[in-house]
């Protein structure tokens, strides 16, 4: 069966808006008791699927227990998420122990679907799934040891290795942390691990200047890696969360072109500012057509919400005024 891609969700700038990237009017597309179970859903993955899109929600019920539970929609803003979470089967390994699970990735690389996201094994690392309908998971291998967080995929081979972003971290609210990358030959041995951004200083751009992650799988465009991610400050009320964006290199994407010095968008919405943890815009998906991309963010770790915006103004709108 051949499937006609759907339209990612879109809405134009507001005509009094002067931003480079602006939230969906309807915010928040899925609130914290979407599933009978949930306390709160946010730090969520979308791609592309079939006809419409697939999903990997993180779901944290009411016995704050984290867990990915896989979703689908036909305009990538009304979800039907499953009311059970994802089990995994053996992938290339039978080490599938999990603690928790949380803010998943999806990538699609050559035939399937991979999946990311924070593992509990003895402490936070990556995990690593792959699905084809998002029916069946496969859990594989651990990419690397405890502490780690945010690992997200590249969409594609880079010199015919995968490759990933991730932030090494420590057991708890990490007090720092900067982007590296790191390649695989088979999605199970992973190494040469490279410093690809580190935090900003205060003085230059407050916002990242106590640690930042990659957010959405990166989008190639013709002048490099498109990759937004996350950047905090520790304010005297405790972390605060915006979005920035930085450009890689095509061939060796440890090398940053360009990065933003202001961020694309930062806890403004009362759905941003205030929840479980208030103060908090965490891109983790972002839809790309032409020029458009829309990118999916959990807010203040209770809901998830979107923004828009255009390619080619956010790599001016970089170039204009870089780290």
């Amino acid at each position: 069966m051949t499937f006609q891609p759907a339209k990612i969700p879109w809405q134009d700038r507001p005509e009094d808006s002067r931003d480079i990237m602006w939230r969906y009017s309807a915010n928040p597309i899925i609130n914290r008791y979407a599933i009978p179970t949930s306390n709160s859903i946010f730090n969520s993955a979308v791609v592309p699927f079939e006809d419409g899109f697939a999903g990997v929600f993180r779901c944290d019920n009411k016995a704050v227990q984290m867990n990915i539970f896989a979703g689908f929609s036909k305009d990538g803003i009304n979800w039907e998420i499953n009311h059970d979470p994802i089990d995994m089967k053996a992938g290339n390994t039978e080490m599938i122990e999990s603690d928790y699970k949380y803010d998943p990735r999806v990538a699609f690389i050559e035939d399937r679907y991979w999946i990311t996201w924070c593992n509990g094994y003895h402490g936070p690392t990556i995990g690593i799934a792959y699905t084809f309908d998002f029916k069946e998971f496969f859990q594989c291998e651990n990419a690397f040891l405890p502490f780690n967080r945010n690992g997200v995929l590249f969409p594609e081979k880079i010199d015919g290795k995968y490759a990933m972003l991730s932030r090494p971290s420590d057991n708890g609210h990490t007090p720092f942390g900067d982007i590296y990358i790191s390649y695989s030959p088979d999605m199970k041995y992973w190494g040469e691990h490279r410093c690809v951004m580190k935090v900003a200083p205060f003085e230059d751009s407050a916002w990242q200047c106590t640690k930042i992650g990659a957010g959405p799988v990166p989008i190639k465009t013709n002048e490099g890696w498109l990759l937004f991610y996350h950047g905090v400050i520790n304010t005297c009320r405790g972390f605060r969360y915006s979005m920035g964006a930085s450009l890689l290199d095509l061939e060796d994407p440890s090398k940053v072109l360009y990065r933003t010095k202001p961020y694309l968008l930062a806890p403004a919405e009362l759905y941003e500012l205030t929840g479980d943890i208030p103060n908090v815009v965490f891109p983790c998906a972002a839809l790309s057509e032409g020029d458009k991309v829309t990118v999916y963010y959990g807010a203040a770790d209770t809901v998830v919400a979107i923004a828009f915006g255009y390619i080619s103004e956010i790599i001016d709108f970089m170039k204009k005024d870089s780290l």
